[in-house]
């Protein structure tokens, strides 16, 4: 039997405690499947949320079996168990703009000027895991170089590489002199070119496609609001990648770029830099989904930049878009959009004295959410989005068992986040700061 998650394939044994009778004609027995239970900690339930105190959560293999009061939900006969006394437990963070190759202008991405692939991929391979230990247990990359993400995909669905649950786009798609044509991605123009990219990037595996159509922060020169791609390149993408069952998100800085994407049937945009309300209310007729990366132009980010050797160039850029940023942000939540996290950092990155992906969340709750609104963004939302709601998202019977134990209740102050001290991903864990 099989389950399937946006193209991931999940192998569900049947018959576990059966004999096997392998090539060499011995019998042999599967172990049977492991069975945990986190006992003392209060669950989250983040649709809700509301709070299970003093709750059991059993996990059988890779999924939560039980989930409930002690008072009425037992601990199975021979579980491991894990005390989780006065911790608080949510699903496993989501962080919806990630680059694991992440290199920006500066020193440190000079520095990264003459990589490998083979070096590429040890380099991502160890932000995946770096990013799984800070708590963030799915990640959807958004523009890779070489295929790689896709080759890291695939190890970590087999278990020879510890890292989150990715969703890809793959390499992103641009135009002739647009956002991120000039550092090698492969560039278009015209319908017939965008679609045969999309269909490669799809055949690659690619769950997700990516296309930049505004200008951006990260190159240099260009106004970061103009409209790059046409309306019929637009529709050439969506309309190609939805036939065949992918969503497109896009990199927009532009009000006028962004409407023309709602109107070909965009499925998200990134960033938003200078999103007028205008836009903002079409997206939210549309079902539009918003990843704001409000992080990138806010000034507690200003350390990072100097920690890279970023050039005075770049840093005028960022310090040109906070404003009109952070305005996108208040107005997006004020009007109801559609808002699931990413940082366009990477997801465990040191930033104003937490990691970039919980940063991002106190700034949306500094914009106008409400704690469990923003804890919401960093888990059943992006799995909404994603199309995995029935598999992620929430701490339930049935589901693939990720979460995250913190030390005080998140949906009061979402800078609990900042306590992380449990981390299960598919009921393997990852990290118990207090199994030592």
């Amino acid at each position: 039997m099989m389950r399937t998650i946006s193209g991931s394939v999940l192998y569900v044994a049947v018959g576990l405690l059966g004999p096997v009778t392998a090539l060499t004609g011995q019998e042999r027995t599967e172990p049977a499947i492991s069975v945990k239970a986190i006992v003392g900690g209060s669950v989250v339930d983040v649709e809700s949320g509301r709070v299970i105190h003093n709750a059991v959560v059993v996990i059988e293999g890779d999924r939560f079996s039980a989930v409930g009061p002690a008072s009425t939900t037992p601990v199975p006969d021979g579980a491991s168990v894990i005390r989780a006394d006065g911790m608080w437990l949510v699903p496993g963070l989501m962080n919806m703009h990630v680059h694991f190759g992440l290199v920006l202008p500066g020193q440190a991405g000079a520095e990264l000027a003459n990589e490998t692939e083979a070096e590429l991929a040890l380099r991502m391979a160890a932000a995946a895991r770096a990013s799984l230990w800070a708590g963030v247990t799915t990640v959807r990359l958004t523009g890779e170089r070489g295929h790689v993400d896709l080759a890291l995909k695939r190890a970590i669905d087999r278990g020879e590489v510890q890292g989150p649950r990715i969703f890809s786009a793959g390499e992103a798609i641009q135009v002739t002199g647009g956002h991120g044509s000039s550092v090698g991605e492969i560039a278009n123009d015209g319908p017939y070119e965008f679609r045969k990219a999309v269909r490669r990037e799809i055949r690659a595996g690619a769950s997700w496609i990516k296309i930049a159509i505004s200008g951006g922060i990260a190159t240099p020169g260009g106004d970061i609001s103009a409209a790059y791609m046409t309306p019929d390149e637009l529709s050439a993408v969506t309309e190609t990648a939805h036939r065949l069952g992918v969503k497109v998100t896009a990199h927009s800085g532009s009000p006028a770029a962004t409407r023309d994407a709602v109107a070909a049937g965009i499925d998200c945009i990134e960033h938003g830099y200078f999103l007028t309300p205008e836009v903002l209310r079409l997206m939210k007729e549309a079902g539009t989904w918003f990843v704001p990366t409000i992080l990138v132009s806010q000034p507690a980010t200003r350390p990072f930049f100097e920690r890279i050797g970023s050039p005075p160039w770049y840093l005028a850029r960022v310090e040109a878009v906070g404003k009109r940023h952070w305005d996108a942000l208040r107005t997006a939540i004020d009007e109801g959009v559609r808002i699931a996290l990413g940082t366009d950092q990477l997801p465990h990155e040191p930033n104003d004295g937490t990691i970039a992906t919980v940063r991002e969340a106190e700034y949306y709750v500094d914009a106008g959410m409400t704690p469990l609104q923003a804890l919401q963004s960093a888990t059943i939302a992006p799995a909404t989005m994603l199309g995995v709601g029935e598999e992620l998202g929430t701490i339930a019977p049935g589901k693939l068992a990720d979460l995250v134990a913190v030390e005080a209740d998140p949906t009061q102050d979402i800078s609990a986040l900042r306590t992380i001290r449990l981390v299960v991903k598919g009921g393997e864990v990852v990290r118990n700061d207090r199994a030592h």
